[in-house]
């Protein structure tokens, strides 16, 4: 097997460490300026290693589209926030590789649909991923909570005892990898599909014509 080679994220994420272990899978979130799902704001992930550590990123996209007031009070991002942020096909790029090396966890759907939107409005090829949906997860783990407030991030904060501020895309990102790694414990097994450690020991070398951050 590989041995992972540390892996920089592009510049607008700030990173401050080195992701250096192999990674489980990636909780991924995004927050949106609009209505139209590909205006994408924000980019949150949650970085999961074999050792159940977490580590987590995020960065404001310029989505280039006027916001709309109810997703600012949501989120609190607005045309001030993201005016010095990337666009998000120079984001892209730079994430692709790992994106589409390792399993992806989302919240619902919706952060999987966005990409796709976003992929396609700035005619780019949208990514080859495997996505699992932590809602889905957590209905198999809490199976009680269906109708007794159901199983989205702001009730099972509650529930679970999970510490984060809702509608931040990274500290959204976290909670999905919190709820999947809760729903392990609580049911006694790995979800097969985030446990394959055979696909996600390798070199984080980008691919050739790939830019750097």
């Amino acid at each position: 097997m590989a041995h992972s080679a540390p892996l920089s994220l592009p510049a607008c994420f700030n990173q401050t460490t080195p992701l250096n272990d192999p990674l489980r899978f990636i909780a991924v979130d995004v927050e949106t300026a609009g209505y139209d799902i590909a205006s994408i704001c924000q980019i949150g992930l949650a970085f999961v290693g074999f050792d159940g550590s977490i580590a987590t990123y995020s960065a404001y996209i310029n989505p280039c589209v006027p916001f709309a007031e109810g997703n600012t009070r949501l989120h609190g991002i607005d045309a001030a926030t993201v005016r010095h942020a990337p666009h998000f096909q120079a984001v892209l790029p730079d994430l692709r590789y790992l994106l589409e090396a390792c399993p992806l966890v989302q919240h619902s759907r919706y952060d999987e649909k966005a990409f796709g939107a976003a992929c396609q409005l700035a005619k780019l090829p949208v990514l080859k991923s495997v996505w699992s949906d932590s809602v889905k997860i957590a209905r198999q783990a809490w199976p009680e909570l269906r109708g007794n407030g159901g199983h989205g991030l702001a009730n099972l904060k509650n529930v679970l005892g999970l510490h984060f501020r809702h509608h931040d895309a990274g500290e959204d990102a976290r909670a999905a990898a919190e709820v999947v790694l809760k729903a392990e414990a609580a049911m006694g097994r790995k979800i097969k599909l985030l446990n394959t450690a055979q696909q996600l020991v390798f070199d984080f070398h980008p691919p050739e014509g790939a830019r750097q951050a």
